[in-house]
């Protein structure tokens, strides 16, 4: 028996994405923990991928958006994610967006979910600018940090390096 370019094409995919883990661990018993089903999302359960839309220029928006993907039992996320953006010794919290609202959410197996940072650009080297060279975040109800290296320039401060212009969306079911 013959298989079929399209049969061969989507086993190998599959083969594939069942390789991937974009987490350290999961709640299905590889680190001996397992979760209930809706506990809060940890960051040893979930993967984490990042994407930008960099600001170009001094005085232009930019947006750096997390997307999280549950590697283990459903878990919940509930309120916004903490961020703090870090630039040797200085750090700076990143304040919620006030126009969004946070929303409970519960991810399956193999769901995800996407939170945005938008933020200002800063002159380089300006005294109203933050050198950024990580940004932390941490799930509701949770303290373990994930680190980003931050690679989009400077931040623009609003009035001291403890005020980026910056803000953080609330988490957003994302996929299908």
């Amino acid at each position: 028996m013959r298989a079929t370019p399209i049969a061969v094409a989507a086993l190998a995919a599959a083969l594939l994405l069942s390789a991937c883990d974009n987490g350290s661990g999961g709640d299905d018993g590889g680190n001996g923990k397992a979760a209930k089903a809706g506990d809060a999302c940890t960051l040893d359960g979930v993967g984490v991928q990042v994407g930008a839309s960099a600001a170009p220029t001094a005085g232009d928006s930019g947006d750096v958006t997390v997307t999280i993907t549950n590697n283990g039992s459903t878990c919940t996320l509930n309120g916004f994610p903490a961020v703090r953006l870090e630039a040797g010794a200085t750090k700076s919290t990143v304040p919620s967006d006030k126009a969004a609202k946070a929303q409970k959410l519960t991810l399956a197996k193999h769901a995800t979910a996407s939170f945005t940072i938008t933020y200002v650009r800063g002159e380089a080297g300006g005294k109203q600018s933050l050198a950024v060279k990580t940004a932390k975040f941490s799930l509701p109800g949770s303290a373990a940090e994930h680190a980003i290296a931050w690679s989009y320039g400077e931040v623009a401060l609003k009035g001291g390096a403890d005020r980026p212009n910056a803000s953080v969306t609330a988490f957003q079911q994302a996929g299908d």
